[in-house]
């Protein structure tokens, strides 16, 4: 895995962000700014009045709970988790 850093340029709400990350997770990173973009587009059709820091408000808001409330599904924990009962069954069995 690298460490190295590339910066890349992505939208949010109709605003430009610049932001450096790995560049193994530049994939990641751009599936998930289009994600909340879609997100922050749909919010914008059912609330009207509101502005875009509220939608991107909104947005962070309805991700943080999902992940507070679901914590141990994301995927990445669970190959770990697996990984670890491997080993540990595999101490036991030994």
């Amino acid at each position: 895995m690298s460490d190295e850093y590339i910066s890349i340029t992505v939208w949010l709400a109709s605003r430009s962000y610049r932001i450096r990350i790995r560049r193994e997770e530049e994939e990641a990173v751009r599936k998930s700014i289009k994600q909340a973009d879609e997100k922050i587009a749909e919010l914008r059709q059912h609330y009207a009045g509101k502005d875009d820091q509220d939608f991107i408000a909104m947005c962070l808001l309805m991700y943080a709970a999902d992940h507070a409330t679901e914590p141990l599904e994301h995927p990445a924990l669970q190959a770990e988790l697996n990984t670890i009962l491997q080993k540990i069954d595999k101490m036991l069995n030994a």
